[in-house]
């Protein structure tokens, strides 16, 4: 096995680094604003509207698609499929950066980080979901740091400790599994509290199960789109091994997404039919949920399935864009749109440039610290020490 090769120091003035400076330099301006000024400054929440883009795109999105950790991991560790090894690193340096920043971006909209630990170790809200999804992405935040540490010790030299981590991968795995089923179907059981205030088309009993089946192929999904940015942008950092698994992980969780999207919408279906709504879907907002339903969980399905059958890598890669659009889709429609649907246009909730710009300035600060990392420790590639040590 050959290590990557380095092509010499680059410019630190280029178009990546002066793009991302400039949406950092903007999102700690807004950040100061917020922090000394209150949270009215720079959002428009109000009291209809507590939960707006920090909700719905922060952390709804965010916890799904950072899925790909638990997703990948359990298909290399739990069902013994070793093809996907490669790919097990990008998703959990992935996954852990995503929780990590969800949870960095929650302190915005709560306001008061000193007070994090609060209700974990203070004041348990044990009747309380939220409770239960805090107290999980915390273990969960957790394990995935220390699933990550094996990469970081190979760049420090530190091999008696990665190789303790390393004896303990199957362990942390199933508890990564068993943390993100909790959570992630916890996120859906929130809104079941609503039903007055979510849509029909969207409010289900079967919520819990419906977040917890698409976050399975939103994790495959962003494997996929992460590991085809990567593949261009990283290029000079893989080996081989890494090169020659790429297209098998995608014809793999290709596949699997395609399963995992029918039965999705299999029991979306299931959930209209239950709630007898099907004179819904002749309304505003039926077009809306046949544009998701169809568009954004139908249509890549289909699309995975014709890639696969046809070892066709670009419209599987197609499929995976369109899949995380429609994860984010579900999620925005859940958490805004559809949330609140009853009241006049002029009280519905629009979020403010403001709120806007700290999302993009977390996604931007999610990218640079991937980019940071995965130039400098052993994710796209095996240290040569450790060669075929898993």
């Amino acid at each position: 096995m050959s290590t990557p090769a380095n092509n010499g120091p680059k410019s630190a003035f280029n178009t990546f680094n002066l793009v991302a400076g400039a949406i950092i330099l903007v999102g700690l301006v807004i950040t100061v604003i917020r922090f000394t000024k209150g949270i009215g400054s720079v959002t428009n929440l109000d009291d209809n509207n507590p939960w707006g883009i920090w909700i719905g795109f922060d952390l709804l999105c965010g916890v799904a698609l950072a899925a790909g950790g638990y997703t990948t991991s359990a298909a290399c560790y739990i069902f013994g499929l070793k093809r996907f090894h490669s790919a097990v690193r990008p998703a959990i340096l992935t996954a852990f950066l995503g929780y990590a920043l969800v949870v960095f971006a929650l302190q915005y909209d709560l306001g008061r980080p000193w007070r994090l630990p609060y209700p974990i170790f203070y004041q348990q809200g044990t009747t309380s979901l939220l409770f239960e999804v805090g107290l999980c992405v915390m273990l969960y935040l957790t394990v995935l740091f220390i699933e990550f540490t094996p990469a970081m010790f190979e760049w420090l030299g530190w091999k008696k400790i990665r190789g303790v981590i390393v004896k303990l991968t199957l362990a942390l795995t199933i508890f990564g599994v068993v943390l993100s089923t909790l959570h992630q179907s916890s996120l859906g059981a929130l809104y079941t509290i609503a039903p007055s205030k979510l849509h029909p088309l969207w409010y289900s009993p079967y919520m819990p199960l419906y977040f917890f089946v698409s976050s399975i192929a939103a994790g495959m999904s962003m494997v996929i789109f992460e590991g085809t940015l990567s593949h261009k942008a990283m290029h000079r950092m893989m080996d081989e091994e890494y090169l020659k698994h790429h297209d098998g992980v995608i014809l793999g969780f290709g596949k699997a997404a395609s399963l995992v999207l029918f039965g999705y919408f299999f029991i979306k279906m299931i959930g209209v039919a239950y709630d007898n709504n099907w004179h819904y879907l002749t309304t505003g907002y039926g077009l809306l949920f046949l544009t998701e339903i169809l568009g954004f969980v139908a249509l890549p399905c289909f699309l995975y399935a014709v890639g696969v059958r046809d070892k066709n890598i670009g419209l599987i890669k197609k499929a995976a864009i369109i899949t995380v659009l429609g994860i984010v889709f579900n999620r925005f429609n859940v958490s805004m749109v559809a949330f609140n649907y009853h009241l006049p246009s002029a009280e519905r909730y629009f979020p403010s440039m403001m709120e806007i710009g700290i999302s993009v300035f977390i996604v931007t600060l999610g990218v640079v610290i991937f980019r940071f990392i995965t130039t400098r420790m052993p994710i796209f590639f095996e240290h040569p020490d450790y060669k075929g040590d898993h």
